[in-house]
């Protein structure tokens, strides 16, 4: 694993193997974090990364200045991972884990977020819900982008909150803002 970009770009880590996730492929966070670019200016903004896997996108978003980031996961190894990660790259004070399911954290949730990136198991079978949760939950602040990461088998064309899509092979992001 490798962050693409900003002031750690080069850096790698190892995930331990027994790690449950499926890390967002280079060419795929590379080609986000490009588009992001012209999006966000990620100086000092509140971040929130549901699925956090190894941590990558949240490592990728203090890279560039994040300054607040909040990442949920369940998997214990994973956690243990992204702490280790954290305070290697010197961000651990930045970085607010918390562990626990993302649906409970969503439907609990009072706080809003500069950006917000979803990367479910693919085969998650409530993974429509997310964007779902995120604006009746009203999760995203005013000028905030969220970001979903899918396959082909979903599709978001038709939300009203829906702003493009980047479509990488199988990954699919699909970059949402709050109603104008």
């Amino acid at each position: 694993m490798r962050i693409v970009g900003g002031s750690f770009s080069g850096r790698r880590f190892s995930p331990p193997a027994k790690i449950p996730a499926r890390p967002t492929t280079e060419v795929a966070k590379e080609g986000l974090f490009n588009t992001l670019g012209n999006l966000v200016d990620f100086d000092g903004i509140k971040t929130l990364d549901l699925f956090g896997g190894t941590g990558s996108i949240s490592y990728e978003l203090a890279s560039r200045g994040a300054e607040d980031l909040t990442l949920i996961e369940r998997d214990l190894t994973s956690i243990d991972f992204i702490k280790k990660t954290s305070a290697a790259l010197g961000i651990a004070d930045k970085l607010h884990i918390i562990r626990g399911d993302v649906f409970k954290f969503m439907k609990q949730s009072t706080e809003q977020y500069d950006f917000i990136f979803a990367g479910p198991p693919y085969a998650l079978e409530n993974i429509d819900e997310i964007p779902q949760l995120v604006f009746q939950k009203n999760m995203l602040a005013p000028n905030g982008i969220f970001v979903h990461e899918h396959t082909p088998r979903n599709d978001y064309q038709n939300h009203p909150n829906f702003m493009k899509m980047k479509n990488y092979g199988t990954t699919i992001f699909t970059f949402f803002t709050p109603a104008s």
